[in-house]
Protein backbone atom coordinates (compact mmCIF):
# COMPACT_ATOMS: atom_id res chain seq x y z
CA UNK A 1 0.00 0.00 0.00
CA UNK A 2 1.51 3.41 -0.74
CA UNK A 3 1.26 6.68 1.18
CA UNK A 4 -1.47 8.73 -0.40
CA UNK A 5 -3.94 5.42 -0.16
CA UNK A 6 -3.20 4.63 3.48
CA UNK A 7 -3.52 8.12 4.03
CA UNK A 8 -6.98 8.43 2.42
CA UNK A 9 -7.74 5.43 4.38
CA UNK A 10 -7.10 6.50 7.32
CA UNK A 11 -8.53 9.50 7.52
CA UNK A 12 -12.14 7.99 6.21
CA UNK A 13 -11.66 5.88 9.02
CA UNK A 14 -11.69 8.68 11.45
CA UNK A 15 -13.88 10.92 9.48
CA UNK A 16 -16.41 8.14 8.92
CA UNK A 17 -16.17 6.35 12.14
CA UNK A 18 -16.90 9.49 13.66
CA UNK A 19 -19.80 10.18 11.93
CA UNK A 20 -21.09 6.93 12.37
CA UNK A 21 -20.84 6.43 15.72
CA UNK A 22 -22.78 9.79 16.03
CA UNK A 23 -25.47 8.71 13.86
CA UNK A 24 -25.44 4.98 16.02
CA UNK A 25 -25.64 7.14 19.52
CA UNK A 26 -28.25 9.25 18.64
CA UNK A 27 -30.47 6.94 16.74
CA UNK A 28 -30.32 4.78 19.99
CA UNK A 29 -31.05 7.82 22.24
CA UNK A 30 -33.80 9.24 20.59
CA UNK A 31 -35.30 5.58 19.57
CA UNK A 32 -35.54 7.56 16.10
CA UNK A 33 -34.43 7.75 12.44
CA UNK A 34 -32.27 10.54 12.16
CA UNK A 35 -31.33 10.26 8.19
CA UNK A 36 -33.36 12.53 5.90
CA UNK A 37 -35.17 11.12 2.99
CA UNK A 38 -34.91 13.95 0.47
CA UNK A 39 -33.44 14.16 -3.16
CA UNK A 40 -30.43 17.06 -2.10
CA UNK A 41 -29.25 14.34 0.32
CA UNK A 42 -29.58 11.48 -1.39
CA UNK A 43 -27.40 12.23 -4.03
CA UNK A 44 -24.75 14.00 -1.41
CA UNK A 45 -24.40 10.85 0.07
CA UNK A 46 -23.66 9.02 -3.56
CA UNK A 47 -21.33 11.85 -4.68
CA UNK A 48 -19.35 11.62 -1.52
CA UNK A 49 -19.41 7.72 -2.01
CA UNK A 50 -17.90 8.14 -5.61
CA UNK A 51 -15.64 10.82 -5.13
CA UNK A 52 -14.11 8.98 -2.06
CA UNK A 53 -13.84 5.85 -3.78
CA UNK A 54 -12.42 6.85 -6.71
CA UNK A 55 -9.76 8.81 -5.01
CA UNK A 56 -9.05 5.59 -3.43
CA UNK A 57 -8.71 3.97 -6.84
CA UNK A 58 -6.19 6.22 -8.41
CA UNK A 59 -4.65 6.98 -4.86
CA UNK A 60 -4.07 2.56 -4.72
CA UNK A 61 -3.05 2.40 -8.50
CA UNK A 62 -0.96 5.08 -9.19
CA UNK A 63 -3.01 6.18 -12.16
CA UNK A 64 -1.83 8.83 -14.22
CA UNK A 65 -5.30 9.93 -15.81
CA UNK A 66 -5.96 13.47 -14.57
CA UNK A 67 -2.68 13.67 -13.09
CA UNK A 68 -0.90 17.50 -13.13
CA UNK A 69 2.51 17.93 -10.93
CA UNK A 70 2.42 21.33 -9.77
CA UNK A 71 3.87 20.72 -6.30
CA UNK A 72 6.66 18.53 -5.11
CA UNK A 73 4.92 15.38 -3.20
CA UNK A 74 6.20 16.07 -0.29
CA UNK A 75 4.46 19.74 -0.16
CA UNK A 76 1.35 18.05 -1.65
CA UNK A 77 1.51 15.90 1.10
CA UNK A 78 2.07 18.41 3.93
CA UNK A 79 -0.59 20.27 2.67
CA UNK A 80 -3.04 17.38 2.16
CA UNK A 81 -2.26 16.68 5.87
CA UNK A 82 -3.28 20.15 7.26
CA UNK A 83 -6.31 20.00 5.41
CA UNK A 84 -7.00 17.04 6.90
CA UNK A 85 -6.01 17.59 10.38
CA UNK A 86 -8.87 21.17 9.66
CA UNK A 87 -11.76 18.59 8.20
CA UNK A 88 -11.33 16.46 11.34
CA UNK A 89 -11.19 18.84 14.01
CA UNK A 90 -14.15 20.98 12.08
CA UNK A 91 -16.10 17.21 11.76
CA UNK A 92 -15.77 16.69 15.28
CA UNK A 93 -16.35 20.06 16.40
CA UNK A 94 -19.55 20.04 14.30
CA UNK A 95 -21.12 16.57 15.95
CA UNK A 96 -20.22 17.78 19.23
CA UNK A 97 -21.66 20.47 19.46
CA UNK A 98 -24.71 20.38 17.26
CA UNK A 99 -25.58 17.74 20.07
CA UNK A 100 -28.96 16.02 19.83
CA UNK A 101 -29.80 18.47 17.25
CA UNK A 102 -27.75 16.62 14.63
CA UNK A 103 -29.91 15.05 11.52
CA UNK A 104 -28.34 14.13 8.26
CA UNK A 105 -30.99 15.92 5.88
CA UNK A 106 -34.02 17.39 6.60
CA UNK A 107 -36.55 15.92 8.28
CA UNK A 108 -39.74 18.02 8.59
CA UNK A 109 -41.06 15.77 10.90
CA UNK A 110 -38.53 16.24 14.04
CA UNK A 111 -38.18 19.50 15.32
CA UNK A 112 -34.63 20.62 16.57
CA UNK A 113 -33.00 23.17 18.48
CA UNK A 114 -30.96 25.74 16.66
CA UNK A 115 -27.73 25.37 17.60
CA UNK A 116 -25.89 28.76 17.02
CA UNK A 117 -22.81 28.55 19.48
CA UNK A 118 -19.45 26.65 19.22
CA UNK A 119 -18.28 26.29 16.13
CA UNK A 120 -21.88 27.57 14.67
CA UNK A 121 -20.48 30.60 15.61
CA UNK A 122 -18.12 30.65 13.40
CA UNK A 123 -19.87 28.75 10.19
CA UNK A 124 -23.61 27.92 9.28
CA UNK A 125 -22.39 24.32 8.47
CA UNK A 126 -19.31 22.67 9.62
CA UNK A 127 -19.77 19.27 8.59
CA UNK A 128 -20.45 20.42 5.01
CA UNK A 129 -17.26 22.56 5.52
CA UNK A 130 -15.33 19.65 6.89
CA UNK A 131 -16.64 17.89 3.23
CA UNK A 132 -15.31 20.26 1.30
CA UNK A 133 -11.52 21.07 2.87
CA UNK A 134 -11.34 17.13 2.45
CA UNK A 135 -12.67 17.27 -1.35
CA UNK A 136 -9.56 19.50 -1.67
CA UNK A 137 -6.99 17.66 0.21
CA UNK A 138 -7.89 14.91 -1.52
CA UNK A 139 -6.90 16.74 -4.55
CA UNK A 140 -3.96 18.39 -3.24
CA UNK A 141 -2.87 15.11 -2.35
CA UNK A 142 -3.21 13.53 -5.50
CA UNK A 143 -2.97 16.71 -8.02
CA UNK A 144 -5.48 15.20 -9.94
CA UNK A 145 -7.64 17.28 -12.50
CA UNK A 146 -10.31 15.01 -12.00
CA UNK A 147 -11.23 15.13 -8.62
CA UNK A 148 -10.81 19.08 -8.65
CA UNK A 149 -13.47 19.04 -11.50
CA UNK A 150 -15.57 16.21 -9.45
CA UNK A 151 -14.71 18.72 -6.22
CA UNK A 152 -16.74 21.38 -7.97
CA UNK A 153 -19.54 19.17 -8.52
CA UNK A 154 -19.52 18.31 -4.85
CA UNK A 155 -19.77 22.05 -4.25
CA UNK A 156 -22.49 22.26 -6.09
CA UNK A 157 -24.24 19.17 -4.46
CA UNK A 158 -23.48 20.18 -0.91
CA UNK A 159 -24.42 23.63 -1.49
CA UNK A 160 -28.19 22.43 -2.95
CA UNK A 161 -28.86 20.20 0.35
CA UNK A 162 -27.52 23.83 2.59
CA UNK A 163 -30.01 26.10 0.57
CA UNK A 164 -32.84 23.32 1.21
CA UNK A 165 -31.73 22.99 5.18
CA UNK A 166 -31.45 26.80 5.28
CA UNK A 167 -35.35 27.31 4.35
CA UNK A 168 -36.63 24.61 6.28
CA UNK A 169 -34.37 26.36 9.46
CA UNK A 170 -36.15 29.68 8.76
CA UNK A 171 -39.61 27.70 8.48
CA UNK A 172 -39.29 26.52 11.71
CA UNK A 173 -37.20 29.58 13.87
CA UNK A 174 -37.98 32.28 11.53
CA UNK A 175 -36.62 35.46 12.68
CA UNK A 176 -33.94 33.76 15.04
CA UNK A 177 -32.77 32.15 12.61
CA UNK A 178 -32.86 34.98 10.10
CA UNK A 179 -30.53 37.26 12.88
CA UNK A 180 -28.04 33.70 12.77
CA UNK A 181 -27.85 33.64 9.18
CA UNK A 182 -26.90 37.53 8.77
CA UNK A 183 -24.31 36.77 11.57
CA UNK A 184 -22.72 33.40 11.17
CA UNK A 185 -21.06 32.91 7.26
CA UNK A 186 -22.07 30.00 5.48
CA UNK A 187 -19.20 28.11 5.21
CA UNK A 188 -15.87 29.69 6.64
CA UNK A 189 -16.01 33.19 4.71
CA UNK A 190 -18.52 35.83 4.89
CA UNK A 191 -18.22 36.09 0.70
CA UNK A 192 -20.21 32.85 0.76
CA UNK A 193 -22.96 34.44 3.00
Amino acid sequence: MNQATAIILLHQLLFQGMFAAKNVVLRRRLGQSIRGRNREADRAVAFFALFIALSLALAWSGSAVGSVRLLPDVAATGLCLLLLALNLAIGAASLRDLGDSWRVGVIEAQQTDLVVDGIYGATRNPYFTAYLLMFAAYTVLLQNTLLLALSCIGFGLVHAMVLKEEAYLESVHGEIYRDYRARVPRYLFRRFR
